[in-house]
């Protein structure tokens, strides 16, 4: 750890020896060896806290991660980045074959406590015809009856040129 030598080591021992003397060099000893205990007791529970920091911190992120994949509505996010005002979901919601005019309201009859006048029958409604759609596919409309084209009428004169053309090629 600290990179001694056994040489070093030697040298420290009799250093301690000749300092501390024989007799409380075993009472040194353990007091050294038990802060050294001490001291490594400390370095590996500071290891293991900072350890179970970083396996939080990155279990954590990943909790979140899968936590936001799990939750992940794929068709709301694409929606969201593709039509984020839903002026497309809107323009799609309606029926184009809908009618988009208001449908006529049926006459009432009206009653009147007092008729001054003789009572007025009223005929009974005709009935609706359908309105037109607002917009009509092209495949569903037939095609028009061919017309048929008659050849043009002849002139009610003859010009005088088409007389004298006929006249000199006979």
């Amino acid at each position: 750890m600290f990179d001694f030598a056994w040489s070093e080591i030697v040298l420290i021992g009799a250093v301690a020896l000749i300092a501390i003397g024989p007799k409380d060099m075993p009472a040194a000893i353990r007091t050294v060896s038990s802060m050294v205990k001490k001291a490594r007791r400390m370095a590996a529970e500071f290891q293991t806290h900072v350890d179970e920091m970083v396996r939080e911190a990155d279990l954590g992120d990943v909790k979140k991660a899968f936590n936001d994949i799990r939750n992940l509505d794929l068709s709301s996010a694409i929606e969201k980045h593709v039509d984020p005002d839903r002026t497309i979901r809107d323009t799609f919601s309606d029926n184009p074959l809908e009618s988009t005019y208001a449908t006529p309201r049926p006459v009432e009859e009206v009653t009147v406590a007092e008729p001054a006048v003789p009572p007025v029958i009223l005929s009974p409604p005709e009935p609706e015809k359908p309105l037109s759609p607002a917009f009509i596919p092209p495949g569903m409309v037939p095609p028009a009856p061919p017309v048929a084209v008659e050849p043009p009428e002849p002139p009610a004169f003859i010009p005088p040129e088409a007389v004298r053309l006929r006249q000199s090629r006979a």
